[in-house]
């Protein structure tokens, strides 16, 4: 059996220990109660309590942890033939930049937006921002 099967059939066979040990790997403002809730099925509640943030995970933290140079992000578009590789700093600078742009509008947080675009670069930037 494949590395990946075992990973694949423990996550099944026991979910809550098997995103627990992912969880780990997440750095959280406020650590969750517990994995999942099961009670009132289909509506699981995963990670109840717990507060992330978004953007610190997938770009701030690589920063922070000496990885700021490695590429994050690879864009790739057949339509146009646009090829772009942006590092982990670069990302967080244009998403930052981004981010204030959403500020001057008077846009905070809690706020609800809404994002209508093609799947660019740009539209990653816009999501964490």
């Amino acid at each position: 059996m494949s590395k990946y099967q075992k990973t694949f059939e423990h996550s099944l066979s026991n979910p809550e220990e098997f995103w627990s040990k992912a969880a780990e790997d997440v750095k959280w403002i406020k650590k969750f109660e517990k994995v999942i809730h099961t009670d009132g099925p289909p509506f699981y509640k995963w990670f109840k309590g717990g507060k992330i943030n978004t953007c610190y995970n997938a770009l701030d933290r690589h920063v922070d942890e000496g990885s700021g140079d490695r590429v994050a992000l690879i864009y790739d578009s057949a339509m146009t033939n646009t090829k772009k590789k942006f590092t982990y700093i670069e990302l967080r600078d244009k998403t930052a930049e981004l981010a204030g742009a959403l500020q001057r509008f008077g846009i905070k947080k809690g706020d609800r937006i809404i994002i209508y675009m093609p799947m660019i670069p740009e539209a990653i930037m816009a999501m964490l921002a």
